[in-house]
């Protein structure tokens, strides 16, 4: 039982993945230095302990400390799942996937991946902010932890999960020494000259005036309130923010009825805040809400701007927000962001509601980003992939609330399906498998009266279904696909549907029949035109039809002319793919350096896009290229590698037949030259590297041994073993 308290703990000698994804603090943390004690106590003797308490009062910045400072008790290091900007509780097990770096292409539900990863883990999962899920948590919490002894459960949230075995610890706001060192601490970093050289607060500043601490008193120690408090400095002193919380505020001091005195006192706080806003930064706040995640300000001056608040208007009033710390600034991957905490969103939200303009607000957010993600379709087959797939990434809590609102309305679910299929990319290219599904099994079963919606949703389901080896999913997508492609005329959508039909053969091991529809989709594709990564992955695909048949000069044919075309458009992830069909060529033909090159640049472009069905391919046959050179333990330490590549994509998928053979002939030589333990020993040292430094040991380049021995190059026949 999960429960049971854990009597003693011994350190992790070594890590074996990725240690945290924990954000670096941004500031000083300060006080609870008796809840960080009890805290870490806690965790060595239960396996889920939940911090408690109201909003704003510290909780999510408490057990952050707390998994930082005990790091190095968990082998596998520590995970944190964000769930607070999470609204669809069917993807909560998704989101914590993506938490912890995984991604799966099998049919295996979200869970079932989850409780296998953890199984065999030392690991500390930190789950912040799941209230509105709080039931969907408890149970997949309830099961991970049965399921998975080695792992340690620190969650934070207003209330607890209340499993057996839960170790609860409620925290209380600051006690007032405390509170004032908060307040100064933050004082310091918003009033020039107000610090010492050594990062202290000057004598004689803001601590020094007694108004801080009836002000910390009035404001009940709640950390949220103080930073906000402390903000108003540049333009408010202590006193005058005592005279307004007494004033002109009082109003806001009731709250709901039944509502706790602290929850009461945060609210006061932050509505003083959105007084001392201009009306249109107040305006802006309000519509502001309907941004679920960071958001850019080219989306902010779409969906925020109006007559009563100009465009050219809008980068005043995001500044003037940054200022009085309404909006955080910060760096992402996609550029500067800017984000609201919860507490001041949900604030933002109640005032959008009251002007009676909350669900224009979401319908211009929608409209923006389904804008969005056309752009990013479009400029996938560009030089701009990278950056188009860095862009998604940070725009799915946005994308997921715009097929969402489609979803409410079944006047709109055609929305959803054009939005879930423009997507495809995102679920295809950049590992989303198993969210695409959900939200294209959604969309289909939404809506039935828009043909060209839905046929374009029915070829992309039929897409993911077939990547994720469900068949019977994809054949039902892609016939019912086919019949209205023909009812309707529409060419384009019976050209995918094809194509897909003969990626599902080439999957299956049926070559002559993938050779026949792959060959027929490409040859409508040219009458109508139509040019883009998938009908370029049409022609790998055929050019992998054509080499596992033995005609490996039409596949390198077929492959140049892919790569060709990529290099002028700049397009990466389908070249990637050309890329290890002429390395096998190159393979078959004893032309082990230039497959290795080859490999090298496919492996590095795959790991980008975490495109782990490319990767683990590549990976294999980069190990038999190894072998073939003439150092079969490295090549048996690289077929290790890609045994938890395999755990995710679904070793049944390609694991047998023609895209299993590499492993299965490298596995057979360098046994043979190895012995069975030594070749053991490779594989396990393989498999216990993270994704990363398996990456990095394949792109190595270890130059081949001096000793290599001809290659065993096989005769052409229909299956080249």
């Amino acid at each position: 039982m999960y429960g049971v308290r854990l009597r003693k703990y011994a350190p992790c000698p070594m890590r074996r993945s990725n240690p945290s994804n924990l954000p670096a603090e941004l500031n000083r943390f300060v006080g609870r230095d008796d809840e960080m004690r009890e805290l870490r106590g806690l965790l060595t003797r239960f396996r889920l302990v939940t911090v408690v308490g109201v909003g704003g009062v510290g909780k999510s910045r408490l057990v952050l400390r707390a998994a930082a400072t005990t790091e190095k008790r968990y082998c596998d290091g520590v995970r944190l799942a964000e769930l607070a900007p999470l609204r669809d509780s069917g993807l909560l097990e998704q989101a914590v996937l993506d938490a912890l770096g995984l991604t799966d292409h099998t049919r295996r539900s979200p869970r079932e991946v989850l409780a296998e990863h953890l199984a065999g883990r030392r690991m500390l999962l930190v789950l912040d902010g799941f209230e509105h899920l709080v039931d969907e948590c408890a149970d997949l919490v309830r099961e991970l932890l049965r399921r998975s002894p080695g792992l340690t459960v620190l969650a934070a949230a207003r209330c607890p999960l209340r499993l057996d075995g839960e170790a609860v610890l409620p925290l209380a706001p600051l006690p007032d020494d405390d509170a004032v060192r908060l307040f100064t601490d933050r004082a310091a970093a918003v009033l020039p000259g107000a610090r010492t050289p050594d990062g202290g607060p000057a004598e004689g500043g803001p601590a020094d005036d007694a108004s801080v601490r009836e002000l910390c008193r009035r404001l009940d120690g709640i950390p949220l309130a103080l930073e906000l408090a402390a903000g108003r400095l540049p333009v408010l002193t202590a006193a005058q923010m005592l005279h307004r919380l007494d004033d002109r505020f009082r109003l806001l001091t009731g709250g709901t009825r039944g509502a706790p005195p602290r929850h009461q006192t945060l609210r006061t706080a932050i509505g003083w805040s959105h007084e001392l806003c201009t009306p249109r930064e107040r305006l802006l706040w309000a519509r502001l809400s309907v941004f679920p995640g960071p958001f850019d300000l080219e989306a902010v001056e779409y969906v925020c701007g109006g007559p009563d608040l100009p465009a050219d208007e809008v980068l005043d009033a995001v500044a003037g927000l940054v200022d009085r710390s309404v909006l955080v600034r910060e760096e992402t991957p996609a550029g500067v962001r800017h984000r609201m905490l919860d507490t001041v969103r949900a604030y933002g939200a109640e005032w959008l509601v009251a002007l009676g303009d909350r669900e224009r607000m979401r319908r211009r957010h929608r409209d923006w980003y389904m804008g969005l993600a056309s752009w990013c379709e479009l400029e996938w087959f560009s030089p701009r992939q990278a950056e188009v797939a860095v862009c998604a990434a940070g725009a799915l809590p946005h994308l997921r609330a715009a097929l969402e609102l489609c979803l409410e309305d079944p006047e709109e679910a055609h929305l959803a399906q054009h939005l879930a299929a423009t997507l495809w990319f995102c679920w295809v290219g950049c590992g989303r498998l198993a969210e695409g599904r959900h939200w294209l099994d959604r969309a289909v079963a939404a809506d039935r009266g828009h043909d060209e919606a839905r046929l374009r949703a029915l070829w992309v389901l039929g897409y993911v279904a077939i990547l994720q080896g469900d068949d019977t999913a994809a054949l039902a997508a892609l016939y019912e696909c086919r019949e209205g492609a023909a009812r309707t005329g529409n060419a384009l959508a019976g050209a995918y549907t094809t194509h897909r039909l003969g990626c599902l053969a080439l999957l299956s091991d049926d070559m002559p029949r993938a050779e026949e529809l792959l060959t027929r989709a490409l040859s409508v594709y040219r009458e109508l035109g139509e040019l883009n990564s998938q009908v370029l992955m049409g022609q790998v695909e055929l050019a992998m039809a054509k080499v596992f048949l033995g005609d490996a000069e039409t596949a390198v044919a077929l492959c140049r002319e892919v790569r060709e075309v990529c290099e002028d458009r700049g397009e990466r992830w389908t070249r990637a793919y050309a890329l290890y069909v002429l390395a096998y060529s190159a393979w078959t033909r004893g032309a082990y350096g230039e497959a290795r090159e080859l490999l090298g640049e496919c492996i590095a472009v795959d790991h980008a896009f975490n495109d782990l069905v490319g990767l683990v391919l590549a990976v294999e046959l980069l190990a038999l290229v190894t072998a073939a050179e003439g150092d079969p333990a490295e090549a048996a330490v690289l077929q290790g590698t890609a045994v938890p590549m395999w755990e995710a994509v679904g070793l049944p998928l390609f694991g047998s037949g023609y895209f299993g053979a590499p492993r299965a002939l490298c596995a057979q030589r360098a046994g043979e030259e190895l012995g069975a333990e030594r070749f053991r020993s490779c594989l396990a040292e393989g498999g216990a590297l993270t994704l990363d430094a398996a990456v990095a040991r394949a792109l190595s380049g270890r130059p081949p041994l001096d000793r290599v021995p001809p290659g065993r190059v096989p005769p052409r026949r229909a299956r080249p073993w």
